[in-house]
C-alpha cells in the first residue's frame, strides 16, 4: 500500500470496528479513541509496507499492543470519576450489557484482549495467536482463564446468559 492517499479513505471505513476492538479490550470509550488514535499514527508510518490484504489483521494487532502498553502505564491506573449519562445511548437494555463490560473491565489486559479477539472478532485459536505473538496454547489457557475471571465477576444469572454455556472458550 504504497499509496498514503489510500489511507484516509480506508480508515474512514474501518474506524469504528477498529474502536470498538479497542473499547472491548480496554473498556473505556475515551482510552479506546486514544488507543485509536495512537494506533492509527502507528498504521500511518508504515503504511507503505502494509499488505491490503492483511490490513485488519495488522490493525488488530497494532490496537491490542497499543492497549496492552497504554495498560502498563501508571497514569492510567489513576482512578477517574466521572456522572454516568442521563439516559442510554442506544435500543439495547443497559441492564444486559453492563455487567458483562463491568467484569471484562476487571480481566487482566492480556486475556481481556484475547477474549476480544476470539469472541467479538471471532478469530480462530491459530489467528489469534498470531495476532498477538502468543503460542495456540497460550491463547487456549488465557481464554480458560479469562473467561474463568469474566464469570467469577458476573452475578449468577448473568452467567450462562451472557456468556454461553462454553466450558473453556476453544
Amino acid at each position: 500500500m504504497a499509496d498514503r492517499e489510500a489511507f484516509t479513505p480506508t480508515v474512514r471505513r474501518r474506524a469504528r470496528d477498529w474502536r470498538r476492538i479497542a473499547f472491548l479490550i480496554c473498556g473505556d470509550w475515551t482510552h479506546a479513541d486514544d488507543i485509536l488514535q495512537m494506533s492509527l499514527l502507528r498504521l500511518y508510518r508504515h503504511w507503505h509496507r502494509i499488505d491490503p490484504e492483511g490490513l485488519d489483521a495488522y490493525a488488530r494487532k497494532v490496537i491490542v499492543r497499543v492497549a496492552i502498553d497504554e495498560s502498563r502505564r501508571a497514569h492510567r491506573r489513576a482512578e477517574v470519576l466521572s456522572e454516568p449519562p442521563d439516559a442510554p445511548a442506544g435500543g439495547v437494555p443497559v441492564d444486559d450489557h453492563v455487567d458483562v463490560r463491568e467484569a471484562l473491565s476487571k480481566v487482566p489486559p492480556r486475556q481481556r484482549a484475547v477474549l476480544a479477539l476470539r469472541f467479538y472478532c471471532d478469530l480462530t485459536v491459530a489467528q489469534t495467536a498470531s495476532a498477538l505473538r502468543i503460542s495456540e496454547g497460550t491463547v487456549k489457557s488465557q481464554t480458560t482463564r479469562g473467561l474463568t475471571t469474566l464469570r467469577s465477576f458476573l452475578p449468577e444469572s448473568a452467567r450462562f446468559a451472557q456468556l454461553g454455556t462454553q466450558g473453556d472458550g476453544r
